[in-house]
């Protein structure tokens, strides 16, 4: 379905805006060329976000756009293909904005003719949006203060039950720097990273409904569905532990591996903890079901059902591996049935598990020193393993009440609040929490984290599984490379960078990977698509292209080298209670093999010439702060 004026099939070929300040809803063609270019989703946001959204703009004004953003993928029959993008300028770090997000949404958008959506201003009172083939309407929301489920129930009945929703909860409307967007309801599939969320929330925006009836054309149906069966047995097979356990499946070999931060990072044993709360653990337990995602062959997703009279029913998406390490081992909480419920917690309030276990994390580690007292959480201890903290403290976060406030402003806010040397134990990267994986253990992740275009982030590059041994030999990595070295490391991240953004661009689930899906059949799949044939070379270089655009945004804001760094916990603690040496990563070293191959400059700068060969000269709207100086672009 082709309603733009763009030749490319696999593409709706029009992007919808509104503007909540005047309630003004319009319709945009697709640029062909920047298709080509920017493929779409991830892409297609950086070059939004450079084009229209100053690095000065207030992340909370209204002046910051959230963009929704599909690609030519989605709404194919290519596998595990359903995943959009959305972005903005975050509140938690001040710089650009990714989250990758699965479910269905992204699919039934582009069935109702659109590419994607960008809001800008903010509404005189709550709404949401409502699209149904093609058609937009604002309407007014009496949902406010629902939790997100239950304004997911609520907006269903009111339009249409098989549409699909994308929802913020109380934390997205009281600005919880970290909150996040439900999708697909108590499946709960997440926008969550970077406060994507909090920006819905102050633009006063609910939820965004969508029905689409339509099928998006591709221009080799055949040719498509032949290289598919090609693919999906090695998918199948690649997946065969996500499918069985989910992604907490690996929670045990994390632990094993030094790779599952314990105890606020301190530690680097936790074995009886894993298990307990691992995905064999959950299986055998509390699991119903799972789900998939559009067009999904691998189905990771958890369903799962708890009675537990300490707390009430769960019932709903269950806690993935980020969540279970953030939640659990992160504070030293074994009890799988009190994290499941407080994963449940934190999708009906609409937080980042990430950012929520960390900030919880850090608040425990901070009352344990006296910087935090019984005063600040309302007459509760904070203790590690304790149950009953972790779930008061997801209420207190996602209702900001007492250190909530101070919580909900994420860890490097509430460490700059309390001083006293909490800097030391806030674990961030930019402003972004860490997420549970340890640079520790896989030395590309120090590499990776620290030039996270997003801040602290292990899908950015994706690195670590070819220490962990996945062969990629489409990038040149055909086996396993040493965990604990740092050469060549500059150059892997780079490669793994630019293919997960074309991941996130066209989109496709990275965890295709694991079944042989490479930058060839990834150009494959989008000549059969989209009727232009790319090389693998090209498709790599789009996202090398995007990338680059995104570090520029960043530049705008005030990124340079001397934010591309760790915290200091990673960087100076080896963990004594490993039984084995886990090696300190070299990161400066690192740093610099890294921006020569990328063609930076010493202080982390794209090039001119770096610019110029990627095409990117008219995003640069201040030469001397891009190629010459670290400071932030003060004339936008």
């Amino acid at each position: 379905m082709r309603r733009g004026l763009m030749a490319l099939k696999g593409y709706a070929g029009r992007v919808l805006r509104i503007d909540l300040s005047k309630g003004r809803i319009w319709e945009e063609p697709i640029e062909e060329d920047a298709a080509i270019r920017f493929i779409g989703g991830r892409g297609f946001v950086a070059k939004i976000l450079c084009e229209e959204v100053p690095a000065g703009v207030d992340p909370l004004g209204p002046e910051n756009e959230l963009i929704f953003m599909a690609g030519p993928f989605a709404g194919t029959p290519i596998p595990n293909s359903g995943r959009h993008q959305v972005g903005c300028k975050s509140p938690l770090t001040g710089i650009l904005a990714h989250s990758d997000c699965g479910g269905t949404w992204g699919q039934e958008l582009k069935r109702s003719g659109y590419d994607g959506i960008i809001i800008s201003g903010r509404s005189e009172r709550p709404v949401y949006l409502w699209i149904e083939d093609g058609g937009a309407e604002l309407r007014d929301s009496d949902h406010w203060g629902l939790d997100a489920y239950e304004a997911t129930d609520a907006i269903l009945k009111e339009t249409d039950q098989g549409a699909k929703v994308a929802c913020i909860g109380p934390a997205g409307e009281k600005l919880v720097k970290f909150a996040s967007i439900l999708h697909d309801g108590r499946h709960a599939r997440m926008a969550a990273r970077a406060g994507v969320g909090a920006v819905m929330g102050s633009k006063r925006l609910k939820a965004i409904a969508v029905r689409g009836s339509g099928e998006v054309e591709v221009h080799d149906p055949e040719g498509l569905q032949r290289s598919i069966r090609e693919a999906a047995q090695d998918i199948v097979r690649g997946c065969e532990g996500l499918s069985k356990n989910g992604t907490a499946n690996i929670i045990q070999s994390c632990e094993l591996a030094g790779d599952l931060p314990i105890k606020n990072w301190q530690l680097g044993r936790w074995e009886e903890g894993a298990e307990r709360i691992s995905g064999g653990t959950m299986s055998r337990t509390i699991l119903t079901g799972r789900f998939y995602c559009a067009r999904c062959i691998v189905g990771c997703g958890r369903v799962v059902r708890v009675e537990d009279q300490r707390f009430g029913a769960v019932e709903g998406g269950g806690p993935e591996y980020e969540s279970l390490g953030a939640l659990g081992s992160l504070c030293l909480v074994d009890d799988l049935n009190a994290i499941a419920k407080a994963n449940e917690l934190c999708n009906r309030y609409g937080m980042d598990t990430i950012s929520t276990g960390s900030a919880i994390a850090f608040a425990i580690e901070a009352f344990e020193r006296g910087l935090i007292t019984k005063e600040d959480t309302g007459g509760v201890a904070l203790e590690w393993g304790d149950w009953r903290t972790l779930i008061e403290m997801v209420r207190m976060i996602g209702e900001r009440r007492g250190v909530g406030e101070l919580l909900g402003e994420g860890v490097r806010a509430a460490a700059r609040r309390l001083g006293r040397g909490s800097e030391e134990f806030s674990m961030h990267v930019k402003g972004l929490e860490c997420p549970m994986h340890d640079p520790r253990a896989y030395a590309s992740l120090a590499l990776g984290y620290a030039t996270s275009n997003r801040g602290a982030c292990h899908m950015e590059a994706f690195s670590h599984v070819i220490e962990r041994g996945l062969a990629i030999p489409d990038l040149g990595y055909p086996a396993r490379l040493d965990p604990s070295s740092f050469q060549g490391k500059g150059e892997m991240v780079a490669k793994m960078q630019n293919l997960m953004a074309l991941f996130d661009s066209l989109p496709a689930c990275k965890f295709l990977v694991f079944g042989k899906v490479g930058p060839a059949r990834l150009s494959e799949w989008f000549g059969y698509v989209t009727g232009r044939v790319v090389s693998k070379e090209e498709l790599l270089l789009a996202g090398e292209r995007i990338f680059n655009l995104e570090r520029l945004y960043n530049v705008r804001c005030g990124i340079s080298r001397k934010g591309d760094w760790l915290p200091l916990r990673i960087l100076a603690d080896k963990r004594a209670d490993r039984w084995e040496s886990t090696s300190l990563p070299h990161l400066g070293e690192m740093l610099s093999d890294y921006y020569r191959f990328r063609g930076w400059t010493i202080e982390g700068i794209p090039t001119e010439e770096k610019v110029k060969e990627l095409g990117l000269e008219g995003f640069v709207r201040n030469p001397g702060a891009t190629w010459g100086s670290p400071k932030a672009d003060k004339a936008d």
